[in-house]
């Protein structure tokens, strides 16, 4: 297949009571679909097609507000202050649906890394292979530990991770912790496995969290 061709089909969809801005990161040399953001009303869908070898990740904004030229903010995953992120990616703490597609196989994962903001789940449809769903539906802001808690007028609008939060080796898998065998979960990273088993936890996580399909369309589902 030409580098251009459409190849996989994204469908997001908005199953949240309020708005959600998605925003989209291409990985490098990437094209940036949608101008990397747009607007996704309540039960609203919107479809955007991938080309041949793309990669890049997805993750959904909250309590944004821009102006008619594009500029405004996000309470959480805001991308530099504009609607259309292109290329920049979110502020931690945000869910991520990340993919390759085409490379021959795809591959996908959720990562909670970086921390939570609003659940998040990934479905295949039309593919080969494993093409498993992905699910994190777990409201992590309801059980987050308050030293990871962000608020918002008392609110908890994100659960950051704990190396976002105490930039250590152990929570962060760097320095004498930087490989599989030393860097181990924590109490923290626990607390999000527990809720959402699917999903990456930290840098060195279970290599189950990777899912591999054949040419499918994906549809990605926030709350």
């Amino acid at each position: 297949m030409l580098v251009g061709v459409s190849a996989t089909i994204f469908t997001l969809q908005n199953k949240c009571e309020n708005d959600i801005w998605p925003g989209i990161q291409p990985g490098a040399g990437k094209d940036n679909l949608r101008n990397g953001g747009f607007r996704l009303g309540p039960n609203e869908v919107v479809t955007v097609n991938a080309p041949y070898g793309w990669s890049g990740r997805f993750w959904g904004r909250v309590g944004c507000s821009f102006d008619q030229t594009g500029k405004g903010s996000c309470l959480t995953g805001d991308c530099g202050g504009v609607l259309e992120c292109s290329g920049a990616g979110g502020a931690p703490a945000a869910s991520l649906a990340e993919f390759t597609v085409n490379s021959p196989n795809d591959f996908y994962d959720i990562s909670l890394v970086d921390g939570f903001n609003v659940p998040i789940s990934i479905s295949p449809s039309g593919g080969t292979g494993m093409c498993k769903s992905l699910s994190c539906a777990s409201d992590l802001n309801q059980n987050c530990p308050s030293s990871l808690q962000v608020l918002y007028k008392k609110r908890v609008m994100e659960c950051k991770s704990a190396c976002m939060v105490f930039n250590t080796p152990e929570y962060c898998c760097t320095g004498a912790y930087a490989q599989p065998s030393m860097c181990k979960p924590t109490n923290y990273s626990n607390l999000f496995k527990e809720a959402c088993p699917d999903a990456y936890r930290y840098a060195f996580d279970d290599s189950t969290s990777i899912v591999t399909c054949t040419g499918a369309n994906y549809l990605i589902t926030f709350c």
